[in-house]
């Protein structure tokens, strides 16, 4: 099967639903995110990813912010990036594929920085 690469809003949507779903399912990450309202919060992450690989306008909120109550430990994060890079693998191929994998893997970095510091200990 050809797989095509992320192309437009409908793309993200399923990229980002079928990432999720792997987080509620998870026995390291579902805890942190059973509490959510995953309709609405879902919409809110596909704006994310919208405005991040097809430059879509809307998105404004700090991204970091919105995560700081959840006392994420490096393991989520690695969780994290695990199941968004295979879910991008599972469903597309390309350029923008591969940005979404980048992206994802810089904001992985930058999160943990901010919360644990850059001493190399919780890299990815």
């Amino acid at each position: 099967m050809d797989l095509k690469d992320i192309e437009n809003y409908d793309d993200i949507e399923l990229l980002v639903s079928k990432f999720y779903y792997k987080l509620l399912d998870d026995s390291i990450t579902k805890d942190k995110f059973k509490h959510l309202d995953i309709k609405s919060h879902l919409t809110k992450i596909v704006d994310f990813w919208a405005f991040i690989l097809i430059d879509k306008p809307g998105y404004t909120e700090n991204v970091f912010d919105k995560h700081l109550h959840l006392h994420l430990e490096p393991r989520h994060f690695e969780r994290w990036i695990e199941f968004w890079t295979t879910t991008v693998k599972e469903l597309f191929k390309g350029p923008k594929a591969e940005l979404a994998i980048h992206r994802a893997l810089l904001l992985s970095y930058t999160f943990q920085s901010k919360l644990f510091g850059n001493d190399g200990k919780n890299s990815i």
